[in-house]
């Protein structure tokens, strides 16, 4: 939410398989989110890409991969294709901890300095690889310091604190359509639920809820509420509500697709 509100319209968001926050927050449209997670072809990808391969292009929302890494390329291919037209418009590519250890991060980084590519690399530093630390699986855990070895300012913030996230995202998209190169921004945050699902997985003995306790006590939608008057944010909660249900129920009511949508949309030749 932090960095999409420094965007415009014309901006577009590459994403990973944990994408649904940036795709809400970028515009995307609910109905169509819930809808996909549902299958069913009101879905944004007619029911064919499910929960990992949201997209909204309308809204800027070039997609999401379920594959670690991928999207970082693609979103360094549309900021050189930005430039070429010479747009004002900028990308931001978003990403995990563990896709910095891949390699097409490090290619990426490189070309985006040499060519000065208008995008901002946004790591969503959730320190964890499905059941592994960063501190285990990083040399060098700094990936700031990393990062600014290949020629990018780099910076690492809270990712609970989102007025002060906001500030620096204008900041870097300001340097950014002011053609001085591509940004990074490191923005710690933690997972409190499993790898995959809903419960808890403390149990599994690679971390302890006393590490999550700090992280759900400063949790940013609590702290950005409670700088809201109450009736206010008893309107807005009431209005979200309202807002999820009819995607819910929208979804539902919704028909699967057809057979005959199997080989549609695909590529041939």
């Amino acid at each position: 939410m932090g960095i999409c509100a420094a965007l415009r319209s014309e901006d577009v968001v590459f994403g990973t398989y944990r994408g649904h926050a940036l795709y809400l927050a970028k515009g995307g449209d609910l109905r169509a989110m819930v809808a996909e997670l549902f299958g069913k072809e009101t879905g944004c990808t007619k029911g064919k890409g499910g929960s990992m391969h949201l997209i909204d292009t309308a809204q800027g929302v070039m997609g999401m991969s379920a594959v670690v890494g991928t999207t970082i390329a693609n979103a360094a291919g549309y900021a050189y294709a930005l430039k070429l037209r010479r747009s004002s418009a900028i990308v931001a590519s978003f990403f995990g901890d563990g896709a910095t250890e891949e390699g097409v991060f490090a290619e990426t980084l490189n070309f985006a300095v040499l060519k000065r590519l208008p995008i901002l690399f946004v790591c969503e530093n959730n320190q964890y690889a499905i059941h592994t630390h960063q501190s285990q699986r990083q040399g060098l855990p700094d990936i700031c310091q990393r990062v600014r070895g290949f020629g990018l300012p780099a910076e690492r913030l809270d990712g609970n604190d989102l007025p002060t996230l906001l500030h620096v995202a204008e900041e870097a998209v300001a340097a950014l359509r002011a053609g001085e190169g591509p940004r990074f921004l490191e923005v710690m945050t933690y997972r409190w639920r499993e790898h995959v699902g809903p419960n808890l997985d403390f149990h599994l003995g690679y971390r302890d809820q006393a590490e999550a306790d700090p992280w759900i006590a400063n949790d940013a939608v609590c702290r950005v509420g409670q700088l809201l008057d109450p009736d206010e944010r008893e309107q807005i909660e009431r209005e979200v509500e309202a807002e999820v249900a009819d995607a819910l129920a929208f979804a539902q009511e919704s028909a699967f697709p057809p057979a005959s949508e199997l080989l549609c949309d695909v590529f041939k030749e």
